[in-house]
């Protein structure tokens, strides 16, 4: 994960608005991406954002250097998300919306690879929409920003062993959810062919 210079930390700190600006310009892709997996939406995505960086910049007094500045950042935001999704039900992400570090290579000849990717891309959204939301923040926190157990019970203040419990449980309800809907995918394509659905 990204982290940021001392000096420009220290200036944030003073109330720098400059400096504190350099830290949203190195933050704003992680951010925005965990915002992104935990909320399914661009636009909510967005907002959660830059409300993490107000709040950010409202309590960065308080911020203790002992601390991964990123992994107390990815907190805020964390826990913004929660909050938003536990106030509504966000809607499924929108086709077209992606994740720009997984998005594939325009230079990319093969369109087939492209559009297998983009599917990939939807339904491992719509899987995650399906985990609780403490579930959902490990999920992305670990393989999505490659957070620690311990970083990750840091980020959502639970403990280790309860990162641990999350992690297998939802890592376990979403293999059964993709193998479930991947065979029905292939199902649908054998009777579409009028190949045998078994």
């Amino acid at each position: 994960m990204n982290n940021i210079e001392p000096d420009i930390l220290r200036l944030s700190m003073k109330g720098d608005e400059t400096a504190f600006n350099q830290i949203v310009e190195s933050f704003q892709k992680p951010v925005f991406n965990l915002c992104y997996r935990m909320l399914g939406n661009t636009e909510a995505a967005e907002d959660a954002a830059q409300e993490t960086f107000w709040r950010a910049f409202q309590s960065i007094k308080k911020y203790n250097p002992d601390r991964s500045f990123a992994t107390w950042l990815l907190s805020i935001a964390a826990h913004y998300c929660i909050d938003q999704h536990r106030k509504r039900k966000l809607p499924v992400l929108d086709i077209d919306d992606f994740l720009a570090e997984t998005a594939p290579d325009h230079n990319t000849p093969n369109p087939e690879a492209v559009t297998l990717q983009k599917e990939h891309q939807t339904q491992i959204q719509e899987l995650l929409n399906e985990l609780s939301e403490l579930d959902r923040a490990s999920i992305v926190l670990r393989y999505w920003h490659e957070c620690s157990e311990e970083e990750i019970s840091q980020v959502l203040d639970i403990s280790i062993n309860a990162v641990k419990s999350r992690l297998h449980r939802a890592r376990k309800k979403l293999a059964v959810a993709w193998q479930s809907q991947n065979q029905t995918s292939s199902h649908v394509e054998r009777m579409k062919n009028g190949s045998p659905a078994f």
